[in-house]
């Protein structure tokens, strides 16, 4: 029996309404086509059975948790490729403007480094916790004081669902 025949259509479907609930609650947006959507979602369920965890269906997971962080969904590349493409590398998430029609998602190059770079980014990280020399920027929400590190603030505050021209750049 295929792992495809074995993951039920409720157990797909409950996942994809949490995951709709909770990208909403949030300021994201699913793909708006339910199949397609489905079908990612499915191989989230799938990618938990095989590895204990949601890799991305897309990527290549090396099955070692540690190693795959940044692409358990929602992946670390999520929002960037959000504000650039219009929607995600798989397209589980789509913006606002995509959602609306406004926007064509655009065609997404990996942003995911080889693990030799990402493991010399996470040495870097921890010597960087350890000098106060960051190598991103940290973003601040003026509205609840929500913190995050990244190359551009995200398109809404996950806590309090600001808008991104509402952050400012922390250090």
């Amino acid at each position: 029996m295929s792992k495809k025949a074995e993951i039920s259509e409720e157990a797909v479907d409950a996942l994809l309404e949490k995951l709709r609930n909770e990208a909403e609650g949030s300021g994201y947006h699913l793909n708006p086509d339910r199949e397609f959507t489905r079908e990612l979602v499915r191989s989230l369920l799938i990618n938990q059975e095989r590895y204990g965890y949601w890799a991305c269906p897309c990527r290549l997971a090396a099955g070692d948790k540690a190693s795959d962080l940044d692409i358990v969904c929602p992946c670390d590349y999520r929002d960037a490729d959000l504000n650039e493409f219009g929607s995600c590398y798989c397209a589980l998430y789509v913006s606002q403007e995509v959602l609306d029609g406004t926007k064509q998602a655009a065609p997404i190059p990996e942003r995911r480094p080889p693990i030799s770079k990402r493991r010399a980014a996470r040495a870097e990280v921890a010597g960087a916790a350890l000098t106060g020399k960051l190598s991103q920027p940290v973003w601040r929400c003026k509205v609840c004081g929500y913190l995050c590190a990244r190359e551009e603030p995200p398109g809404v505050c996950p806590i309090c669902k600001a808008k991104k021209d509402r952050f400012e750049r922390f250090i």
